[in-house]
C-alpha cells in the first residue's frame, strides 16, 4: 500500500507526522508492504503548517490515479470562541498564523486539491483518510454527501451541515474512507489502517514500539441500531 499524505498550508503538523510514522514504522515491520510520502496539490514545495512557522517539505504532487491511500490533515490555527464569526474572507491576501481554522481548511478549496480528491475518490483503487478537519476539508468541497464520518468534536456540526452523517467516535470506517477525531486519532487511524490492509501483527507490532495502545472501538455503519443507554 502507498499512502499520499497532503500538506497546504497552515495544516496541522500531528496531523500529519503521527499517521506518517506510524505508517512508516508500518512499512519496515512489513519488509517494504507499506510506503509513504508527502504531497501537496501543487507539486515539489515547502509548505507551512498553521503552528509556529514550522515547514514540511511535498516531495510530489498529490496523484489521484495511484492506487492506495491518500489522507488529509486538519489546520492549526485560531479555534475561536462558540458562535465567533472569522473576519477573514476566504483566499483573501495571504494567511496568517494567527486564522482562524475554518478560514485556513476553507482557503484549500480554492486550490487544485477538491478537484484531485474528487478524481481519487472516484478511483477504486484509493481509499480516502482523514485526520480531525481533514474530514471538513473532503465535507466543504461536496465529496461527503451521504457518508459517514468523524472530525475534532467542534466540527461535528458543522460536518453534519454538509450533508455528512458526523459520528461522535474516535475513528470511523465508512469503507473506502476512514476518519479520524481529534489530532492525536492520528494514530490511531495509522494503526487501524495497519491493522486492516496489512494485517493485525504488523499494527500490533508497531503499537508496541511506539508505546501507544489504540483508543476506543472503530465505528461501521453495522449491526443492529443500540437501544438508548
Amino acid at each position: 500500500m502507498h499512502a499520499q499524505i497532503v500538506l497546504f498550508d497552515g495544516f496541522d503538523p500531528l496531523d500529519v507526522i503521527a499517521p506518517y510514522e506510524v505508517l512508516y514504522a508500518g512499512g519496515t515491520a512489513s519488509n517494504g508492504a507499506v510506503t509513504v510520502e508527502l504531497v501537496s496539490a501543487e507539486g515539489v514545495r515547502e509548505v507551512v503548517s498553521g503552528t509556529g512557522g514550522l515547514a514540511l517539505r511535498a516531495a510530489a504532487a498529490l496523484d489521484p490515479g495511484r492506487a492506495g491511500l491518500i489522507l488529509i490533515p486538519g489546520a492549526s490555527g485560531r479555534v475561536g470562541e462558540p458562535g465567533e464569526v472569522p473576519d477573514q474572507e476566504i483566499g483573501a491576501g495571504e494567511w496568517r498564523q494567527d486564522e482562524f481554522i475554518p478560514v485556513l481548511l476553507g482557503r484549500t478549496l480554492t486550490t487544485e486539491l477538491p478537484t484531485l480528491m474528487k478524481a481519487a475518490m472516484e478511483n477504486p483503487e484509493v481509499t480516502t483518510a482523514a485526520v480531525c478537519g481533514g474530514s471538513l476539508v473532503l465535507a466543504m468541497a461536496g465529496l461527503l454527501e451521504g457518508r459517514y464520518a468523524t472530525t475534532h468534536h467542534l466540527g461535528l456540526d458543522m460536518l453534519d451541515a454538509t450533508g455528512a452523517h458526523a459520528v461522535h467516535a474516535r475513528v470511523v470506517d465508512d469503507g473506502d474512507l476512514v476518519t479520524g477525531a481529534g489530532v492525536t486519532s492520528g494514530l490511531d487511524l495509522g494503526l487501524y489502517l495497519l491493522e486492516r490492509e496489512v494485517g493485525p501483527r504488523i499494527a500490533h507490532a508497531v503499537e508496541e514500539l511506539f508505546a501507544h495502545e489504540r483508543r476506543g472501538t472503530v465505528w461501521r455503519h453495522r449491526g443492529p441500531a443500540p437501544a438508548a443507554l
